[in-house]
């Protein structure tokens, strides 16, 4: 609700940034309340991700806010050119959860949490904008903010629902008492944009949106975003349960469970349980097949001294596929992936990959006909033996054999 200008502190020779409540706003005592309650906010919060308060005052019947100046962009701004690295997802997550939990600690409950109240920066990102710590009363807005439509860049509506549609918790959305659960729902939709590009709920029209928010599951990250680790997408869906009771429940476990997946915790085998609202019980699969790790995993275990735990693995195949056991399934030299030839139900074979800490299996694609697949030494390509079709041979003498690198098998 404010304007931001630059400008420079000649006591202290720095740069700052000066948020000026317009005149035109000035006047209306909400707005103005509005305006306060972020300076009393920010005030109580001293933390490395949350934007610094320097000054308050009042010129000339104008109140302002002396904030600390921020080069960089929005996370709004950076996300409307796609989805960002899982590194920085992990990193910019952990760091936002932990400046969530100082305001938490604080009392203070931030209800308008969206990329473009965070700043990117060169050590970091920034919370900002602490101005709805409370509820508005009703106003005759309200119902014209509702039948708005929305923009690309959604601005905080005014009214009885206080903050951003997109990012708003079912609590919100039914008028009742948000806390700190729905800042944490808020921020699992903005680590959903950030890991896919993508909003977690949207619409044409703020009702689309409401609908979405309140009936419905967004896409799993995997279908985005195949390689996301398994962790983080069952942290994200955490943060997204319709009933706060089902969420964290505080931002300080979420910051850890994040920091946890930095480290390597998705390597694990964290298995991502299906919820039970608006999914499907079981994806069409055939079932889950018992391949037997022993067989898989004997080649790898072989060469230690001492005897090891015998590892079972289920592995989810396709509908009318079966293992090719004669051409056999082999793990990747790092431990965390199985490469199988599978036969349709014409007798086809082809390649398919399952990474042991998750339940999905992909096919390669490339590999049709393909057997006796083998991983390179540093597990980031498969080779396989098969058979020439014609197009195949054709192209073979013309410009020599070629070579398949199938993504999906990429580290």
């Amino acid at each position: 609700m404010g304007e931001v200008y630059r400008a420079r502190d000649s006591r202290l020779n720095r740069e700052v940034a000066i948020k000026v409540l317009p005149d035109h706003l000035s006047a209306n005592p909400e707005l103005r309340e509005r305006f306060e309650r972020e300076a009393r906010a920010i005030s109580q919060l001293s933390h490395p991700h949350i934007c610094v308060l320097h000054d308050i005052g009042q010129h000339q019947g104008s109140d302002y806010l002396v904030l600390e100046y921020l080069e960089g962009e929005t996370l709004g701004t950076r996300l409307r050119r796609g989805p960002l690295p899982t590194e920085q997802v992990l990193r910019y997550g952990a760091q936002i959860a932990d400046a969530l939990d100082k305001a938490h600690r604080c009392g203070v409950v931030h209800r308008d949490l969206k990329p473009d109240n965070i700043m990117v920066t060169k050590s970091g990102v920034k919370l900002l904008d602490f101005g709805l710590a409370k509820p508005l009363t009703a106003t005759a807005n309200a119902s014209n903010s509702i039948a708005a439509t929305l923009t690309h860049s959604p601005l905080t509506t005014e009214g009885t629902l206080v903050g951003t549609f997109q990012y708003m918790a079912p609590e919100q959305l039914e008028g009742r008492e948000a806390d700190a659960r729905s800042d944490l729902f808020a921020f699992g939709c903005v680590l959903y944009e950030m890991a896919t590009g993508k909003r977690a709920f949207d619409g044409k029209s703020t009702a689309s949106v409401v609908a979405s928010i309140m009936n419905s599951d967004p896409p799993p990250l995997s279908t985005i975003v195949p390689m996301t680790p398994p962790a983080l997408e069952w942290t994200i869906r955490k943060c997204l349960a319709k009933d706060p009771e089902e969420r964290w429940q505080s931002a300080a476990d979420l910051a850890s469970e994040i920091r946890w997946i930095q480290e390597g915790g998705s390597r694990a085998g964290v298995a991502i349980p299906a919820t039970a609202r608006n999914r499907p019980k079981i994806l069409r699969w055939a079932g889950l097949a018992a391949v037997a790790a022993l067989g898989i995993l004997v080649g790898f275990f072989a060469k230690r001294p001492a005897p090891e735990p015998v590892l079972h693995v289920g592995i989810n195949i396709p509908e009318g596929s079966s293992v090719v056991e004669t051409f056999g399934s082999v793990v990747s030299p790092d431990g965390q992936r199985v490469a199988m030839t599978l036969a349709d139900d014409k007798g086809r074979y082809k390649l398919w990959i399952r990474r042991l800490s998750s339940d999905a299996t992909q096919a390669l694609d490339g590999t049709e006909g393909a057997i006796a697949p083998f991983w390179s030494p540093d597990s980031q390509y498969i080779g396989f033996f098969g058979t020439l079709t014609e197009a195949k041979r054709r192209r073979f003498a013309r410009y020599g054999p070629s070579m398949v690198r199938p993504g999906a098998a990429r580290g």
